[in-house]
């Protein structure tokens, strides 16, 4: 054999190999590789005692995820102010039930909540290619539709504030917060003119919750005065580069804003690079699935 094919072989193996490698270590280990992220939100008012909020997104539960379901349910024991829940909680008809198991010590805490497309129609396989083109236009939704509806009753009826197109409040820590949300606008069902307005000033904090940080919708919660933004979607790029971080967002949002803490003009902004995948994809490299532990305290 020629030296050089010889050697054109061997790197091509070598390749292949050290592919095969980082597949297995991001399906096999990463992907179930569970963390709390913890960040500092300097965003109360002057003089106000901290508060915390637990912020969980893009669980993607399928019914065989126990090690997922045993793992959110040990955060209870945070004991957390305030849960916000940013939607895709599910990918699968009997999930369902998985997902109130899971939440359910959290239930037990004020909470608020958003929907994402994969709480209302199940995933389906896509080219991952596709992530990588800047999409003008939504696709159609040909996915089977997932009974939403048993979530939603299982979160309102705990006392968690369904924030789909809705404003609200609710008392947490004995301080009131004032909230407006959309539904998912990945899927062009956010209707923020059905919520639009100006923030309540008087309560101790306003916040504003979507699934996917679209541009649009944080540009207008911002501009009515809601000082914390808190979204997922994402999921952090799921599959990052190391040292350089995510790819693409799914959305308008640029990629160093793929997860974590970064203002939004007067506002702070927290995305969660949430705890699950898709179902016909289950790996994460270089960005571990997450949830959040927000302390707010006074601004300087």
């Amino acid at each position: 054999m020629h030296p050089l094919l010889k050697y054109s072989l061997g790197t091509a193996a070598g390749a292949v190999a050290a592919g095969a490698a980082c597949v297995t270590y991001a399906a096999a280990y990463e992907a179930h590789a569970f963390r709390l992220r913890r960040f500092d939100v300097p965003v109360l008012a002057p003089g106000s005692r901290p508060l915390r909020i637990l912020h969980l997104s893009d669980l993607h539960l399928m019914p065989d995820q126990q090690d997922k379901v045993e793992w959110v349910r040990g955060l209870a024991a945070l004991e957390p102010d305030l849960v916000v829940n940013t939607g895709d909680n599910i990918s699968d008809p009997e999930s369902i039930p998985v997902a109130l198991h899971a939440y359910e010590r959290l239930l037990e805490l004020p909470g608020v909540f958003v929907f994402g497309s994969n709480d209302y129609y199940a995933p389906s396989p896509v080219n991952p290619f596709r992530y990588l083109r800047r999409r003008e236009r939504s696709r159609p939704i040909v996915a089977p539709k997932l009974p939403i509806e048993g979530l939603r009753k299982g979160f309102t009826e705990a006392g968690w504030l369904d924030l789909n197109n809705a404003k609200g409040e609710l008392k947490a820590d004995g301080r009131r917060w004032a909230f407006a949300g959309v539904d998912d606008p990945h899927i062009r069902v956010d209707r923020y003119d059905e919520v639009a307005g100006p923030a309540d000033e008087s309560a101790e904090l306003t916040i504003g919750v979507t699934h996917a940080p679209y541009r649009r919708v944080l540009d207008a919660m911002t501009a009515d005065g809601y000082r914390l933004l808190l979204a997922g979607h994402t999921h952090g790029g799921q599959l990052c580069v190391p040292l350089y971080g995510a790819l693409v967002t799914n959305c308008d949002l640029d990629s160093k804003r793929a997860k974590g803490l970064s203002r939004w003009g007067p506002s702070w902004l927290h995305v969660s690079a949430g705890l699950g995948t898709s179902p016909y994809a289950r790996i994460r490299f270089a960005c571990y699935p997450e949830a959040s532990l927000l302390t707010l305290r006074p601004a300087r």
